[in-house]
């Protein structure tokens, strides 16, 4: 009769055989992996949020600085209670009725922000021009307890400056 290892016998007693330790290392690998992959994939979704609006917020402030330098119109950008407005931003600066009243009119032009809960810390307004060099200017945008500073140095474009602020800031 040749020899079997324990566990290894036909009979009552190969129903009761259970998992290798191998086999348990392999499940324990596979659902560390599982999970890995799933923590980053869910971010924190409010800084993902803040970062999509600071980045649509970035790409109307350079839009609107670029209009007051083409129109030579001072614009201001100013926080409200549900978004934001742009104060003396040009209706259209390239067009022209003949009577001359396209682009000296302005208006405050408002928008909101695209998810519920986003303010700017401080209530801080920002002048965009018209001249080419501004002074340094920084706001920041808040969330729950995300929040993402942008600013401009003056010189180059807004971009953001990062996602600490200090807690002596206003």
């Amino acid at each position: 009769m040749p020899m079997s290892v324990p566990g290894n016998r036909p009979g009552p007693s190969a129903s009761l055989a259970g998992f290798t330790l191998v086999e348990l290392l392999l499940v324990v690998a596979i659902v560390a992996m599982a999970g890995a992959g799933v923590g980053f994939a869910l971010r924190d979704l409010g800084q993902t949020v803040l970062e999509r609006e600071a980045q649509r917020l970035i790409a109307m402030l350079e839009s609107a600085r670029a209009r007051s330098r083409a129109s030579g119109m001072p614009v201001v950008w100013r926080p409200t209670e549900q978004g934001f407005a742009f104060v003396g931003l040009p209706i259209n600066a390239s067009d022209g009725d003949g009577g001359g009243s396209g682009a000296s009119q302005s208006f405050a032009n408002t928008m909101a922000w695209l998810n519920e809960g986003v303010t700017v810390r401080g209530g801080a307004e920002l002048s965009l021009g018209p001249e080419p060099i501004i002074a340094r200017q920084e706001i920041v945008l808040q969330q729950s307890d995300a929040q993402l500073r942008i600013g401009t140095d003056g010189l180059r474009a807004f971009s953001v400056l990062g996602a600490g602020v200090p807690d002596n800031t206003p």
